[in-house]
């Protein structure tokens, strides 16, 4: 804490205010003195205060009449203070203290260790009071750069993308008229280099739309309804028939779990995750994938396939934009599908893990809630 936590001794004998100066004199606080309940309520104007010592018997304002006023001001209101008297000691006036608000009563004469204690009861509730607020305003403070820098980002990648796409047609484009026109006229190395760049400005084009797609889900907002998880699989399996021509593929679905959520999104995730089974299993004469889901009210989804898997050694690298745990010559990929998954699914509220084995395929499992989950 930058200033020392401040408090407020309201007595209209000075002799009073010295013994309780004197009494406190080894506390890490500032002592503010008043004699009167107006000097008292001038000194809350300026100051905020951990807490107030006040007399009771007071000529023209008396303590219970200054704890009135305190308790009616927004600033003061949970000021919290005890009462001091060595007059109105009786039950009746101790319960009339408590009535206005008092957090505790002293009687004079008083035990030094007494006050001393309570007092340190109060000024270490005001600091730790003090350190959580000014935590949650720095909290507060960081969320916010942190959403703007987001915001900066998804907009860098955006305008990026879209600046990129008009040379890449260019080059693409040239490319295809060298190749379509001139390609008698070229030699084979000619070729082979005129080939690499037309591969390669397509791939870029086919990277650029997942950098698009990828900064979208960061600016779309959630429009959740039930979603039938069953119909979502069946119409996305359906719309991939082109990638599993001429391949023996058995698809194991079980009946799956219905869940509120964003249909659109939702099956984006399973575009990609049914595409990657698809893709990573290319090499195998046949090739299952399972889908299902677990029992529960929160459930787990799952797709499983006996494709290529990976080491789980890298398996923290699996969800990161242009992280890629294979070679390009052997699964085509920009890096950026799995990262799009766990984007949708995180906006969801959701986790997102896998488990594998190399040559032995791998599992994905995603929940749309909050799941504790560990990795083999």
């Amino acid at each position: 804490m930058e200033n020392k936590p401040k408090i407020l001794l309201v007595d209209d004998r000075i002799e009073n205010l010295i013994a309780l100066e004197t009494v406190l004199a080894d506390m890490d606080v500032e002592l503010v003195k008043a004699t009167s309940g107006n000097e008292a309520l001038k000194h809350t104007l300026h100051h905020d205060f951990a807490l107030a010592l006040i007399d009771i018997q007071m000529p023209e304002m008396d303590g219970y009449e200054l704890a009135s006023i305190l308790r009616e001001e927004e600033k003061t209101t949970n000021l919290p203070f005890i009462f001091i008297s060595g007059v109105y000691t009786d039950n009746l006036n101790v319960f009339k203290g408590y009535e206005k608000g008092a957090f505790s009563f002293i009687t004079k004469p008083f035990q030094p260790e007494i006050l001393i204690n309570k007092v340190k009861l109060f000024v270490d509730h005001y600091r730790n009071e003090y350190m959580l607020k000014s935590l949650n305003e720095s909290l507060q403070e960081k969320n916010l750069e942190l959403g703007l820098v987001n915001k900066e980002l998804e907009s860098f990648t955006y305008s990026v993308s879209h600046d990129l796409r008009a040379p890449l047609r260019s080059i693409d484009g040239y490319a295809r008229v060298l190749y379509e026109d001139y390609y008698e006229k070229i030699d084979e190395d000619g070729k082979k280099s005129l080939e690499r760049i037309k591969n390669n400005a397509q791939m870029m084009g086919r990277l650029i739309d997942d950098l698009l797609d990828f900064s979208k889900v960061g600016r779309k907002e959630l429009n959740k309804d039930l979603v039938n998880m069953n119909d979502i699989v069946n119409t996305v399996i359906g719309e991939l028939q082109e990638q599993m021509k001429n391949r023996d593929i058995e698809f194991k679905i079980s009946d799956l779990h219905t869940q509120m959520a964003d249909i659109n999104l939702l099956k984006q995730v399973w575009i990609n995750l049914i595409s990657n089974a698809i893709k990573y299993t290319r090499k195998r004469e046949k090739a299952i994938i399972e889908i299902g889901s677990s029992n529960g009210l929160q459930p787990i989804y799952h797709i499983k396939d006996n494709g290529a898997g990976f080491d789980m050694l890298y398996v923290n690298k699996l969800f990161g934009v242009f992280q890629r745990l294979h070679k390009e010559k052997d699964f085509e990929g920009t890096g950026v599908g799995l990262a799009i998954v766990q984007r949708i699914i995180s906006k969801h509220g959701g986790t997102i893990w896998a488990e594998a084995e190399v040559n032995q395929g791998a599992t994905f499992y995603f929940s749309l809630s909050k799941h504790k989950h560990t990795t083999s």
